[in-house]
């Protein structure tokens, strides 16, 4: 077994992160990067490094996260989210459910909220955001940001959410962070079980192998409630989504049909 291939195994048991899931050229070049930066010649030291060193791991866990964020990113689709998608959802409901996936630093699950608290009052909206790494949920939580994570917010929504900290930095209001719940979890080992009315999962799936991201579909499949949606990334196109018990609803948008294996 090569050097790379039995890290991926030890990192599994040790860390119980599979990184078999995700494309091997992107992961091993920056994982690559990350092993000469801290001065090993091998994957091998690399391991033997991290073994007790709580430190070297959460660093570790840092690199092989994507946690490239801002708040309403790619502001178009979430223009479509607003007037087309959410107002078929609530239709005919009083309160909503919502699943922010591989949130990173919480500018997402923020985001949802503002836009919820348009169509509901917020004691009718429950935000679940999670994200492998519990470093970015601690910072997820404190909901603190530079002004360049705010850069596609207008003017008057940020005056209306967030309140100035200094020259370059934002704190998102009380009344938003009571309706998210942040956790650290990993996307493929936890279960979740059916109630939301929409997941939102985007800029994350297209880090991993066609075979992880089917289990995924299936596993946010089965989260959803029946006509619920799944809002992936606009690079992020799901092919033949009728395979995964979904149609399309509008272009990054999928709408529950059925289960995946009916």
């Amino acid at each position: 077994m090569g050097d790379y291939n039995q890290f991926i195994q030890q990192i599994k048991s040790l860390l119980h992160l599979d990184l078999d899931l995700y494309k091997e050229a992107q992961m091993k070049r920056r994982l690559t990067s990350f092993r000469e930066r801290k001065g090993y010649t091998s994957f091998h030291q690399l391991y033997t490094a991290m073994e007790n060193d709580f430190t070297l791991q959460s660093e570790f866990l840092d690199r092989v996260t994507i946690n490239v964020s801002e708040f309403f990113r790619n502001y178009k689709r979430w223009e479509i989210l607003e007037t087309k998608i959410l107002p078929n959802i609530l239709e005919h409901k009083s309160q909503i459910n919502v699943w922010s996936a591989a949130c990173s630093t919480g500018e997402e699950p923020y985001t949802l909220a503002i836009i919820l608290a348009n169509f509901l009052p917020l004691h009718s909206i429950s935000i679940l955001a999670t994200d492998i790494d519990a470093k970015v949920i601690e910072k997820a939580k404190i909901g603190r940001y530079s002004e360049h994570s705010l850069k596609e917010v207008p003017t008057q929504i940020k005056n209306e959410n967030f309140t100035k900290i200094n020259s370059n930095e934002y704190e998102v209001n009380q009344n938003l962070k009571k309706i998210i719940q942040f956790r650290d979890q990993d996307l493929f080992q936890s279960s979740y079980h059916q109630e939301f009315d929409l997941i939102v999962c985007r800029n994350v799936l297209i880090y991993f192998t066609e075979e992880a991201k089917q289990r995924l579909y299936c596993k946010f499949n089965r989260a959803l409630k029946k006509d619920g949606i799944l809002f992936v990334g606009s690079t992020e196109q799901i092919f033949q989504p009728q395979n995964y018990g979904f149609t399309t609803e509008d272009t990054f948008f999928y709408r529950k049909i059925s289960s995946p294996f009916t």
